[in-house]
């Protein structure tokens, strides 16, 4: 066995964001306050949006997206079950309840056709996720939204960087969530944005995320009088840290050579697998590109050895990988919720991993990923 461990992500931080963040600390303004507010303008900017709104994680953007939507009891919202389980844990946090559909087999993302084979007259939204990376088809899906008139939320967690048409995931989009977590390109330990052309919405949004306040800590310290805050509904305590923000002010920076650098990761994959039978690694839709946040295959039915098996065997050769996409309809925490059949999703669940990507790999630790997937694959 290898002791020489690959990893299946590393983040890629450095001095640059320990001085950042210590400046912050320094500046003794470390809670919400300028530098989140200079990283909600530049990722707003990034992505094509008017407004951002950090806040904790992806999955508190999530929440805030659909109360902001006004869904609750009654409700139903469409999701794929082929995510991480925050995504439909969302739709249970405002008394709604989620409503699984498949998911496209070649890029694990909702399709309009999918959607519209589980929607009902409670459908009152849909939930559309860029799956690791892997951008959906959202001009197919708002232009099939807007006839059924169902708002469309764009679960972005993975896809900063990700393009439609040659435009950025989350350009035009209702409202989208974004993640922050260290699996994520751009990280901030923790942490998440909401992104919304919607001016009244960001600003209530903003409200939400801290208590329902009328005005926020910044503009109370900033200002020369007493300001006497009121609390105009029931908010929450969703807030990033300036600490936060400065890390992310620089990995922000950094974001165009991580997505050029794990683009060419991918494509010497593709290069080294092309002739491994069994595999199919994930690839760009026609639409658009992804940012390889994640780089998985899929193993041929057939293929020597099951999925758990392989990585049990790539862990003992010193690789780790990790399963691909869970289903969340078949976790325990969704035990006896009804769901329609879904064939792609769990084929792509029980069949798939994900192999190790991120900025500072090199040439020989992904050679040493692919002899030991090419060993498995032999038999």
């Amino acid at each position: 066995m290898s002791t020489d461990r690959i990893p299946v992500m590393i983040p890629w931080l450095g001095e640059e964001e320990a001085k950042a963040a210590s400046d912050a600390v320094l500046s003794g303004w470390v809670a919400q306050g300028p530098r989140v507010a200079a990283f909600e303008k530049a990722f707003a900017e990034r992505v094509g949006a008017e407004h951002g709104i950090a806040v904790s994680s992806c999955t508190t953007a999530l929440h805030l997206a659909l109360v902001a939507l006004g869904l609750g009891p009654g409700d139903e919202v469409v999701v794929p079950s082929l995510s991480f389980i925050a995504t439909a844990n969302a739709v249970r946090y405002v008394g709604a309840e989620p409503v699984f559909a498949d998911v496209d087999p070649a890029t694990g993302n909702l399709t309009a056709a999918t959607v519209d084979a589980v929607r009902t007259p409670r459908t009152k939204a849909v939930l559309a996720v860029h799956q690791g990376g892997v951008p959906a088809d959202v001009h197919s899906l708002r232009a099939a939204c807007a006839d059924w008139d169902l708002p469309l939320v764009e679960d972005a967690a993975c896809a900063i960087g990700s393009t439609v048409g040659g435009k950025p995931v989350g350009q035009g989009a209702l409202i989208a969530a974004w993640s922050f977590h260290p699996r994520k390109l751009v990280t901030t330990g923790e942490g998440g944005m909401i992104t919304t052309d919607d001016a009244e919405w960001a600003a209530r949004l903003r409200r939400l995320r801290e208590h329902g306040m009328n005005a926020s800590a910044a503009e109370r310290h900033s200002s020369s009088k007493p300001v006497l805050e009121s609390y105009l509904e029931v908010g929450y305590n969703y807030r990033m840290t300036d600490v936060q923000a400065a890390i992310g002010l620089v990995q922000l920076g950094k974001l165009d050579a991580m997505i050029a650098r794990r683009r060419e990761l991918a494509s010497r994959y593709d290069a080294l697998l092309r002739d491994v039978p069994g595999l199919t690694p994930v690839r760009d839709p026609e639409h658009g590109q992804s940012n390889f946040q994640s780089y998985w295959v899929l193993l041929a039915e057939d293929f020597p050895v099951g999925r758990d098996d392989l990585l049990a065997a790539l862990a003992e050769a010193g690789v780790s990988a990790r399963r691909g996409i869970m289903a969340s309809h078949l976790e325990p925490a969704y035990a006896g919720h009804p769901s329609a059949p879904l064939p792609v999703t769990e084929r792509i669940s029980r069949d798939s991993l994900i192999l190790p990507l991120f900025h500072t790999l090199t040439e020989a630790q992904q050679d040493r990923v692919v002899a030991a997937l090419r060993e498995q694959a032999r038999g």
